[in-house]
């Protein structure tokens, strides 16, 4: 199921139109209020510099962070206006309000080449409830609607699906159309060998992903705190490891039915805590000490898992190898960043997907050498457990 995208538009539907835009402006901020990583801000400028092309005038939507439905200063939009301003070269006009008289004045006297930044939807009570009154409010702001917010995709809420109730045409971003185009054509139609590596510390966040890649995949190689679910379902000694005791008989039929085609690490790097990180030592996962828990896989592993990320044509990562904020608990994590970089050179179709993963990838500086690094988290997660995410949904289809 295709959606029609921005590209789709005719020149009658674009031309000097108001473009209401949702995008994922959630970015990073310091205590000074300044912007540590534009990357999400950087993603999204293909579509609004289209628009602009296209003579089309870009009103601005985003959440940043996590007010609880009423303004604060610390989650204001003011830091990213000056930043889109600085990366686009055009006038970016900040408004501090969303649905208010002033907001609809600033769309009405908006002129071709200037862009509109309204302050943070999460601002507004009814946001998150996708309240129908402050939807229809949304609405009035713009001509057409872009869904460009994929990290926000998995939200009903109301700057993402309420507003496509009361506006139309509402079509997907170019941002959105490749989230969807790489996330989508892994699960539905991979070039083979297809591997999937699944990291992180529960099963319990990843269990509908594996149910769901199971089929899909060559090959499923398992890191992260939650391999010792697996480990303790297999019986051996986790020591002070994260395990989920009420997940292990469902580990345990995971193990048997996947077969040859789940891998768990073969060693991991363990220590008495991650304040003693010092004495962190590589060992057998059949040998992992009583008293001590394991934070990554160990080097064995990590060159087990490069091996087969090599020999693959089509791979999805989510999910961390160890606690890789901690070094040297990070030495997995960049492994697989590093393997991956080197498939992507070979023409293997490598998908980061969001979050944690995401910003391993960034930290090693390596975002560049992967296909695709998805910007959405949440969202990435619960379209490869095959659900359906609400902000697409609603957007019209492609004829």
């Amino acid at each position: 199921m295709r959606k029609k995208t921005v590209r789709d538009l005719d020149d009658e539907q674009v031309r000097d139109k108001r473009a209401l835009v949702r995008v994922d402006f959630n970015v990073p901020l310091d205590d000074d209020g300044r912007i540590t990583d534009d990357t999400r801000i950087r993603a999204s400028l293909p579509t609004i510099e289209l628009l602009l092309e296209r003579k089309a005038r870009p009103v601005i939507l985003s959440h940043l962070g996590r007010p609880k439905g009423k303004p604060d200063p610390k989650y204001s939009l003011q830091p990213v206006s000056q930043r889109l301003q600085e990366l686009t070269g055009c006038e970016v006009i900040f408004v501090e309000s969303t649905d208010s008289d002033e907001a609809i004045q600033a769309c009405r006297n908006l002129q071709p080449g200037q862009i509109l930044l309204l302050e943070n939807t999460r601002f507004l009570g009814g946001e998150e409830k996708n309240d129908p009154r402050l939807a229809r409010a949304l609405a009035e702001l713009g001509d057409f609607f872009v869904n460009d917010a994929f990290g926000a995709a998995h939200r009903a809420h109301a700057s993402t699906v309420g507003v496509a109730e009361h506006l139309r045409p509402a079509v997907a971003g170019l941002l959105m159309q490749t989230e969807l185009d790489y996330l989508g054509g892994a699960l539905a139609n991979p070039k083979r060998p297809f591997v999937a590596i699944l990291g992180g510390a529960k099963i319990s966040g990843k269990i509908d992903v594996i149910e769901q890649l199971l089929p899909k995949v060559d090959g499923l190689l398992i890191g992260g705190a939650m391999a010792c679910t697996f480990y303790r379902a297999m019986g051996l000694e986790t020591g002070k490891s994260l395990v989920e005791e009420d997940r292990v008989p469902m580990a345990k039929n995971l193990i048997e039915r996947a077969g040859m085609r789940l891998t768990l690490p073969h060693d991991a790097m363990v220590a008495p805590s991650l304040e003693r990180a010092k004495e962190a030592k590589a060992v057998s996962r059949n040998a992992i000490p009583s008293d001590q828990a394991m934070f990554d896989i160990g080097p064995q592993t990590a060159a087990s898992f490069s091996r087969a990320i090599a020999s693959a044509k089509t791979i999805i990562w989510n999910g961390p190898m160890g606690v890789f904020e901690t070094p040297p608990f990070d030495a997995g994590t960049r492994a697989i960043a590093e393997a991956m970089a080197s498939a992507t050179e070979k023409g293997a179709t490598t998908i980061v997907g969001g979050g944690d993963s995401a910003a391993a990838v960034s930290e090693a500086g390596l975002e560049k050498k992967m296909s695709h690094v998805s910007t959405g988290g949440g969202a990435s997660l619960e379209f490869l457990e095959g659900k359906k995410l609400p902000g697409v949904e609603i957007l019209d289809e492609a004829d």
